[in-house]
């Protein structure tokens, strides 16, 4: 009996209007109808439509989609080693723009402005970071750390940047006085602070767990304009606080919790 096009809509997770699209341009036909003329899709349609949908969540436009699942001279199993190879390439790039994401929003919060080569490292010399930073808030709204962070920041006063500002500078007073005094990051008193350090991310700028606070460590010492930013307030200070974040979020458990 096969599926009708609402029910195809439904689990695949698209419209019926696309469906209705992609079979007036002959990407997707259904391979039956009933008397009435209402579309019917068998297995072989579904299959065709996962292929066509994976393609285009890795962004071909739908010209090439039809190329592409169309391709006679490739068996199943050929056409799913293309498949894991395409989005095994996807997986890395949005790691570089998530790690690249992460970068921006404590560039932000430190006030660290990023150079022209940065904007364009990952993205290509001819991506549009304005349009960049339109899309990332239409993308991930207010559930993104990028969004919140925006959006948090937008409310703030001279005033509040003021007392944020004085407020790191007391926490970083404290940091350089336990790396001044030679105390051991991973002690009470160094995690601790690491914590701290946490927490008011959290609450002024944008959701940080530990992972994303080690992540964030290890930039202050990969990255030479966070270290000098640290490094300006007492020597060591930058790798002082990164192992003293390996350590708290360590001590939090696997889970950060």
């Amino acid at each position: 009996m096969g599926w009708s096009v609402g029910e195809v809509a439904r689990f695949a997770g698209v419209s019926v209007r696309t469906l209705h699209h992609y079979d007036a341009i002959g990407l997707l036909e259904p391979s039956g109808r009933t008397h009435a003329g209402h579309r019917r899709y068998e297995e072989k349609d579904l299959d065709r439509l996962q292929r066509i949908l994976f393609h285009r969540e890795l962004g071909f436009p739908l010209e090439e989609i039809a190329i592409l699942v169309d391709d006679p001279d490739l068996d199943p199993t050929d056409r799913l080693r293309r498949q894991h190879h395409l989005l095994t390439e996807r997986i890395g790039k949005l790691r570089r723009m998530a790690a690249a994401v992460e970068r921006a929003m404590e560039a932000r919060r430190m006030g660290i402005s990023p150079t022209p080569e940065e904007r364009f490292e990952v993205f290509g010399r001819d991506h549009d970071w304005e349009a960049y930073d339109r899309e990332a808030e239409e993308r991930w709204g207010d559930t993104d750390a990028w969004a919140e962070s925006r959006r948090r920041s937008a409310r703030y006063t001279k005033e509040d940047w003021q007392r944020i500002k004085a407020e790191d500078d007391e926490l970083n007073t404290r940091i350089a006085a336990l790396v001044a005094a030679g105390t051991a990051p991973d002690s009470p008193e160094g995690m601790d602070l690491a914590e701290e350090h946490r927490q008011r991310i959290c609450r002024r700028f944008y959701p940080c767990d530990h992972a994303m606070h080690v992540n964030l460590g290890d930039m202050y010492v990969a990255d030479e304009r966070f270290t000098a930013t640290y490094e300006r307030i007492r020597e060591g200070m930058a790798r002082w606080l990164r192992d003293a974040i390996r350590a708290n979020a360590a001590r939090r458990g696997p889970a950060g919790d």
